[in-house]
């Protein structure tokens, strides 16, 4: 992450985003630092999108502020905007040649010709385009027309770049690398990326930082390690990774664990900052903490359930199991096991490798 100066790139005081009695975006507190990539997920419908729009400038806020390097902007139009947005779709000019797309945001200003000339070629270097600039865009592929899409924006040097699941049209291997190109020009540049995606892979490989939005407001900010490792919230601990959560309530406060009683039986968890006893809680444990074997740490847990399927993932095998409360159990393994399905399975996960996150009573 690029260090911040004085003012950050971009911060959100209290937004809130209504059409009519609907709430898009509620109350939102973001900011983001100088050059530093922020990807923001959630599931369709949790305002992601409109939170782009809102500043991109193509939607304004109810309530709230928005604020770029110090500067208030929350009524500037999009025209005045120092940001860009980078369309899902491309939305490139068909009878325009790529050199005249990249262009196209220069020329609605007074430019030099061999100005506008020098900045489309360094574009294009920096980009991988230097060879299609007399292309048109029906002779292009799917990442070559993404490529043109990110050079048009960036062409016109914004101090923030909006990106709208840009990746989203792309087969899965030009996805993987475009992903690096896109995180290689954000560094090189030194430029904010805002970045929105459902997909959480490119979210968590390309970003500083991941917000996580449901029904308007933020869950969870975090670098992609701490969020996978510690999601905050029952919805972060769904949402993210394949993370296996046990209902149940702290039993008992132990000098290096708590004791958590759950449906299926009790649970360790090492945790510094234990809830009181009583207090109701989600114990989260990732499926790939999950061992078939014991492993002999201490305070290891066992959970006896069913084999209910196998899901093959190429580099790895996910193992779903059923809890005798019906609670669905997820294993992910590199090796396959010798286990029928329907049949009685036990899986083991450390006290270390489990974190507790508060619920409700």
């Amino acid at each position: 992450m690029i260090a911040a100066t004085s003012a950050p790139d971009l911060e959100l005081l209290s937004v809130t985003k209504r059409f009519d009695s609907f709430t898009a975006v509620d109350n939102v507190n973001l900011k983001v630092g100088r050059g530093e990539f922020v990807a923001i997920m959630g599931p369709s419908g949790c305002g992601k999108t409109t939170l782009l729009r809102i500043l991109a400038g193509l939607e304004m806020v109810t309530s709230g502020q928005l604020h770029i390097r110090d500067k208030d902007v929350s009524d500037v139009p999009v025209n005045l905007r120092s940001t860009r947005l980078v369309w899902q779709n491309y939305a490139l000019f068909p009878h325009l040649d790529v050199a005249g797309n990249i262009a196209f945001g220069l020329t609605l200003k007074a430019h030099d010709k061999a100005i506008v000339a020098g900045k489309v070629r360094a574009m294009a270097d920096l980009v991988g385009l230097s060879d299609f600039l007399g292309r048109r865009i029906g002779q292009l592929s799917g990442g070559q027309k993404q490529r043109v899409a990110l050079a048009r924006a960036l062409v016109t040097e914004p101090e923030i770049l909006l990106l709208d699941e840009p990746l989203s049209a792309l087969d899965a291997h030009l996805r993987i690398r475009m992903q690096g190109e896109l995180r290689r020009i954000q560094r090189q540049l030194g430029m904010s990326f805002i970045y929105v995606t459902h997909n959480q892979i490119e979210a968590f490989s390309m970003a500083d930082r991941v917000v996580v939005m449901n029904k308007g407001r933020i869950e969870q900010i975090d670098t992609p390690e701490e969020m996978y490792a510690r999601p905050k919230t029952e919805f972060v601990a769904r949402f993210v990774g394949s993370n296996n959560l046990f209902p149940g309530r702290v039993h008992s406060i132990e000098p290096d664990h708590a004791v958590i009683h759950c449906a299926h039986g009790q649970v360790n968890v090492a945790t510094q900052t234990p809830p009181t006893v009583g207090t109701p809680v989600f114990v989260v444990v990732q499926g790939d903490k999950m061992t078939s074997a014991p492993t002999g740490l201490a305070h290891e847990n066992r959970v006896d359930a069913t084999l209910r399927g196998r899901e093959y993932a190429g580099s790895h095998n996910i193992y779903l199991m059923d809890l005798i409360d019906g609670t669905e159990v997820k294993l992910t393994s590199q090796a396959t096991l010798p286990i029928e399905i329907n049949a009685p399975v036990s899986a083991y996960f450390a006290a270390e490798h489990a974190t507790l996150i508060e619920g409700s009573a």
